[in-house]
């Protein structure tokens, strides 16, 4: 089993519709903030199942929904098949997409999946298709000093607040004996320290790097905001 094959098949990271429904929220919240304008082409790469899309494809011109489980598309598609502002597209779509289309990039909780080549393969394509000037964010970064633990602690917080607590865990024991532990164990995550990611973001051509809050719940990760060149 691969990442994407986890992704692709039924798992247990959500630990209660409302975990999963708060998540997409903020998420969706956070992206919102950093829409450059309101008919801005926006691509969120790596989306999972974006629960609140239509709201982040009100705050701007065209959403671009990128996700490379079949599965997920589909359930995707079923979701917002109906609504002509948003598009749901697979990695090799994006490929295929026409240099300077987007204003806006968000990866949001992906690098971490991918490794080293492959993220700079990605950091190549989202800058030709960005136009010039155009905005890239990749968020939930994970410093390779976060433990599982502290992102259990910060989970437990966020169901504190978020009112699903006694789901979040019974969600930990069963995550302890899961797919995603196992996987975690065998390919482990990819993670960087604040330099060495933005090397690479600098290295593939972006300019202008600055380090917004992080998107999300957990503040121990990190968000990371640049832009290509105007030309």
């Amino acid at each position: 089993m691969s990442w994407r094959d986890f992704w692709n098949g039924e798992h247990a990271i959500y630990v209660s519709p409302r975990h999963k429904a708060l998540h997409y929220r903020a998420v969706a919240t956070d992206l919102i903030g950093h829409v450059p304008a309101a008919d801005a082409v926006v691509l969120d790469h790596g989306c999972g199942e974006a629960l609140d899309a239509g709201r982040v494809a009100a705050a701007c011109g065209r959403l671009y929904l990128c996700e490379a489980a079949p599965t997920v598309r589909e359930k995707l598609r079923a979701r917002f098949g109906r609504d002509d502002a948003i598009a749901v597209v697979s990695p090799e779509e994006v490929e295929a997409m026409a240099p300077a289309t987007l204003d806006l990039v968000v990866a949001n909780s992906l690098v971490q999946y991918l490794s080293q080549g492959e993220l700079k393969a990605l950091l190549a394509t989202w800058r030709d298709r960005l136009k010039p000037g155009g905005t890239l964010i990749v968020a939930d970064v994970i410093p390779p000093d976060v433990s599982p633990l502290t992102d259990a602690s910060e989970l437990l917080a966020f169901a504190w607040h978020g009112g699903f607590l006694s789901a979040a865990l019974a969600g930990l024991v069963r995550t302890a004996f899961s797919d995603y532990r196992k996987l975690r164990a065998r390919y482990g995550l990819s993670t960087y320290t604040a330099e060495a990611i933005t090397d690479l973001i600098r290295e593939a051509g972006f300019v202008d790097l600055r380090r917004p809050e992080n998107f999300g719940h957990n503040p121990h990760r990190m968000t990371f905001k640049a832009a290509k060149p105007a030309e």
